[in-house]
């Protein structure tokens, strides 16, 4: 990161920044579209299933009530594996961020929390910024989710929203 606590993601490329030794993620993105849409289709059940994770997984939301205070509860399922994931909205504040928890059922274990902000910043342009920070409770931990295919899963998801975007837009 900057000085400034400002990191610049090159146009439309997923950038993922994880210091070592240190607790956070960084994951940044700009996006060829309002802010008010991008925001959308991270709380809208219905879109989110269409962007989300991996393009060889398939997404069941078990429920998602993205509000302050609401929770979520989703699984990314190839084959007869399924990968479940859950948490609780904090803070919904549409359209500038979302703080939530999010817990995955598996690698490194069950029980291991982080908590994740994510801000949406509008660019000039009618483009929008994504930065997101996850913050584990340990280096082992985000090292974990890390090893576990996290930048497959990112970048192949901002691929899809990118091109769910584009869809929506037409």
């Amino acid at each position: 990161m900057t000085q400034s606590g400002e990191k610049m993601a090159k146009k439309n490329q997923t950038e993922i920044i994880a210091e070592p030794g240190e607790l956070e993620v960084f994951i940044i993105r700009e996006f060829d579209a309002p802010r008010e849409l991008v925001f959308r289709a991270y709380t809208d059940p219905t879109l989110l299933t269409q962007w989300l994770g991996p393009r060889d997984l398939k997404m069941t939301v078990q429920h998602y009530e993205a509000k302050s205070g609401g929770s979520y509860r989703y699984t990314h399922s190839r084959g007869n594996h399924d990968y479940k994931f859950h948490g609780v909205f904090h803070e919904v504040a549409a359209p500038e961020r979302i703080i939530q928890t999010f817990e995955f059922d598996g690698l490194p274990e069950p029980g291991h929390v982080a908590m994740e902000t994510a801000r949406f910043e509008a660019l000039p342009g009618n483009r929008t910024r994504v930065v997101a920070q996850s913050i584990f409770q340990t280096v082992q931990d985000r090292d974990g989710m890390i090893e576990s295919g996290m930048k497959r899963g990112v970048e192949e998801g901002h691929e899809r929203l990118t091109e769910l975007l584009e869809m929506i837009k037409k």
